[in-house]
């Protein structure tokens, strides 16, 4: 067999990389509805252990998920305003890139939870039982010791009580800061309350041991070995609870008539 030419060797070369290229592009393509889906139903399933509605660490299937979350009206919040805007359809808005486009969202204040910056419009869940609000779920973020904490605060019709709290996202250490992602810690929130009666976010994880929410309702136990995390936590309720962030929805919301399970409170 006569040698082959450089030219046809380097042809060859390039025929197999755009062929690999192209198998790798479509692949990628392919998989990603399927990533955007699995990454969907996550985020609805620790919407539903914030609700109550799934065990922490429960395992469900796609149809049981489905069917729960059928009960929850994603809602869209100006945060500017503390209104609901039927503008922006829930189901294509990304709170992610909300968040991080110079254009959607505006630098956040100095903020003990390091939030840099606040999006203009925030995504939030409205469970009702008949047409009455029953629940609201709301996402949070904020610094732990080495990551981004994301997660889901719950509080019950009368906006005060917290439901539930779960985190879908962070990178703390196992068995410390981690310990976020543990049922038991995560049994220890509901009851508890996150406002006092003049309407100040009082809600905080302390040092140590926490008396039952009937005689202590402010106080969450610490993690062990895990201060600056139980902190984290702390400053992010805080933050995402106060003037910066959901606190006027709440007030609003509050002081509304019964809100219609079809989208926005009619005044």
């Amino acid at each position: 067999m006569p040698p082959r030419s450089v030219t046809y060797l380097l042809g060859f070369m390039t025929a197999v990389c755009v062929v690999c290229s192209l198998m790798v592009s479509t692949a990628a393509v392919l998989l990603k509805d399927r990533q955007d889906a699995n990454a969907l139903l996550d985020k609805q399933r620790n919407v539903l252990v914030a609700m109550g509605a799934l065990k922490s660490g429960e395992w469900a299937s796609r149809q049981k998920i489905e069917s729960l979350f059928a009960q929850v009206r994603p809602v869209i919040v100006d945060l500017r305003t503390g209104e609901e805007t039927r503008e922006i359809d829930p189901a294509t808005f990304d709170p992610f890139k909300a968040a991080r486009r110079v254009e959607t969202s505006r630098p956040a204040p100095e903020n003990l939870a390091r939030v840099m910056r606040v999006p203009n419009h925030a995504l939030v869940y409205k469970v009702f039982k008949g047409d009455r609000l029953d629940m609201l779920v709301l996402p949070v973020e904020g610094k732990g010791l080495w990551s981004t904490l994301y997660g889901f605060l719950a509080l019950d019709h009368d906006l005060t009580t917290i439901h539930g709290l779960t985190f879908y996202k962070h990178g703390e250490t196992p068995g410390l800061g981690g310990e976020v992602d543990n049922p038991l810690w995560k049994s220890l929130w509901p009851g508890r309350k996150a406002f006092d009666e003049t309407g100040a976010v009082r809600i905080q994880v302390i040092k140590g041991k926490a008396g039952p929410p009937e005689s202590d309702p402010y106080h969450v136990d610490g993690l062990s070995g895990a201060t600056q995390t139980h902190n984290g936590v702390t400053h992010l309720l805080a933050f995402w609870l106060g003037p910066d962030g959901f606190g006027p929805y709440l007030a609003k919301l509050r002081h509304s008539a019964p809100a219609q399970p079809g989208g926005a409170s009619r005044d």
